[in-house]
């Protein structure tokens, strides 16, 4: 089971403000990777490292229009979800490296959606 992704509040709505102000989405498509580029070694750093380094090593990214995704787990290590988001009936503990590698390299992603913003509004401005 790959770990649930974890989602930036307003998400939806930016994906919408954006396609209204005619966003070419198929960039948005790329500003998503970039972001989830740059969270992804910080996700990586702070993953759990057993002897095997599976988990670790399932870390990649992916985009669509919508979203930058962070997935964790593959068939090698289907336990990365009860890892990161715990399993309290069987005492495992959620680490949330995701969530905190995600979160710990906000300002820096933060600043790609925003030239992309900037981007898109001059083009509207421009019009």
């Amino acid at each position: 089971m790959a770990a649930k992704a974890a989602y930036v509040v307003g998400q939806k709505r930016f994906v919408q403000t954006m396609r209204k102000a005619g966003a070419d989405m198929k960039e948005l498509k790329d500003v998503n990777r970039q972001a989830a580029d740059i969270a992804l070694p910080a996700v990586r750093q702070l993953a759990p490292r057993g002897e095997s380094g599976r988990l670790a090593g399932s870390i990649r990214v992916g985009a669509t229009q919508k979203a930058g995704v962070i997935r964790a787990g593959r068939k090698s290590a289907p336990y990365a979800g009860v890892i990161n988001y715990g399993w309290p009936k069987r005492g495992i503990k959620p680490r949330l490296f995701v969530n905190q590698g995600v979160a710990g390299t906000e300002g820096a992603w933060r600043r790609v959606y925003k030239q992309f913003i900037d981007k898109t509004m001059s083009k509207v401005k421009g019009a």
